[in-house]
């Protein structure tokens, strides 16, 4: 899964970073509010850890406001706070789960794996279309028009985060981290080449381009 964590507690949040980047998971951690609304909104997060102290927005808030512009994904709130009212407005607020400091790691890894097979439960996308472009993510087929499109899993990967987000640009940055797992720059145009390959492979025979570039924002696929 992907999984932010907004945790100012330095040493916390790397425990909580190390444990769940070993179970498999893509894990973020940011320390402050007013970055974890922008985060949160910005890109596609399956799962957001959220303390309810932070600097800058305190966690209820940025929970609330994070509901308000339609955010679904599950929410595990962290506090050290225990009463009832607490528990009560963490979960009115929005919140799917409460956990309280200090916790076990294993609890917290068991409560993770619950929200996440709940989101994945609850909506289960196997097919995306943009333009004329189509995806099974079943049986990993991809047409144009109708037209097989055969593509190596690298290509498919990358092709398949460009729609899920159509009429979005994706920077350099957010394809390096969610096809190629890079949470740095390798200083290599291995972006740049899968992306001519997969130009190539689409725009067969001529076709109009369905894959835009803009110097400084990124890659997106067009939808008319």
């Amino acid at each position: 899964m992907r999984i932010l964590i907004v945790e100012d507690d330095a040493e916390t949040a790397a425990f909580i970073e190390r444990g769940l980047g070993d179970l498999g998971n893509h894990v973020t951690s940011i320390g402050d509010g007013d970055e974890a609304l922008n985060l949160a909104l910005s890109q596609d997060f399956e799962l957001l850890i959220l303390d309810r102290m932070l600097p800058g927005i305190d966690g209820l808030s940025v929970l609330r406001r994070l509901r308000a512009a339609g955010l679904a994904a599950p929410v595990l709130l962290l506090t050290a706070l225990g009463s009832i009212e607490d528990r009560v407005e963490g979960l009115d607020a929005g919140a799917d789960d409460y956990l309280q400091k200090p916790f076990a790691f294993s609890e917290l890894a068991a409560r993770v794996n619950a929200l996440g097979r709940r989101s994945t439960q609850q909506a289960v996308v196997t097919r995306l279309s943009a333009g004329p472009l189509e995806m099974d993510l079943m049986t990993r087929e991809v047409r144009r028009s109708g037209r097989p499109v055969l593509l190596q899993p690298r290509e498919f990967q990358l092709l398949e985060e460009l729609m899920r987000h159509a009429g979005e640009f994706l920077t350099r940055t957010m394809l390096l981290e969610r096809v190629w797992n890079f949470h740095f720059d390798p200083q290599t145009k291995i972006i740049e080449t899968h992306i001519s390959r997969l130009r190539s492979k689409l725009n067969e025979g001529g076709l109009p381009d369905p894959i835009e570039t803009v110097r400084g924002a990124g890659y997106r696929i067009r939808v008319e």
